[in-house]
């Protein structure tokens, strides 16, 4: 099965939570970029947690 990438997973997050915050404030579009900045850099931390968390068990184990 393929490695999956968190980064739609933080895309997503981001536009929902842009989308929120711009409907509360009355200003989506200055929120949704926002949001969108916020979602790439969360898919990216995540992805690269992730090959980080990877790389240290298979030193583990030779």
């Amino acid at each position: 099965m393929a490695k999956k990438s968190a980064l739609p997973i933080g895309l997503g997050a981001g536009v929902a939570i842009g989308a929120a915050l711009g409907a509360a404030t009355g200003d989506i579009a200055i929120w949704l970029p926002v949001g969108i900045a916020i979602g790439a850099a969360l898919g990216t931390t995540l992805m690269a947690a992730g090959s980080d968390s990877e790389d240290d068990n298979k030193d583990e184990g030779e």
